[in-house]
């Protein structure tokens, strides 16, 4: 008997929760639910940290950054960065030692293409490249951050590089 009065309780409950909610603005229930998610992903990586469960805590952290904006950049954009700087330490043009801040090898045709994210297969157009290089330095360009004015100086040799190619 007690099960019928709790069914009928919960879908009581959860038919006006619909009634509530179809009445409220779509915009306004994404924000509250964004909300929500944020608070309740850092609640848990919280619990999670003091538990001692660190590797539990760091997908959380990272998918509660995912939703916020630190200093401008979301983790993706922090992401990409990350693979813009993997691409020129591999060719050697960056390291984060200040001794090696001197090496003036030229960047290769193929690496300019990579460092603008660009696929050399396919027709570019100068509208293309700007594109994409306006994107990375809105990231990377000093007035945003002082420490990345290398890899904006690189950024720039890279756009030179491919629109002598495509012209």
């Amino acid at each position: 008997m007690n099960i019928i009065i709790y069914t009928v309780l919960i879908l009581t409950i959860f038919y006006f929760l619909l009634k509530f909610i179809t009445n409220i603005s779509a915009k306004k229930i994404s924000k509250t639910l964004r909300f929500l998610i944020i608070i309740g992903l850092i609640i848990l990586s919280v619990l999670f940290a003091i538990g001692g469960k660190f590797l539990l805590t760091l997908p959380l952290t990272l998918a509660s950054l995912a939703l916020l904006k630190l200093k401008g950049m979301s983790i993706f954009q922090i992401i990409s960065l990350f693979r813009l700087i993997q691409t020129l330490r591999r060719s050697g043009r960056f390291s984060f030692n200040q001794s090696n801040s001197n090496n003036v090898s030229s960047i290769s045709v193929s690496e300019a293409y990579k460092i603008l994210n660009l696929d050399m297969n396919k027709k570019i157009t100068k509208e293309d490249v700007n594109k994409a290089y306006v994107k990375i330095q809105k990231k990377i360009h000093p007035d945003v951050s002082p420490e990345t004015s290398r890899l904006s100086s690189i950024v720039n040799e890279a756009k030179d590089i491919v629109l002598k190619d495509i012209s």
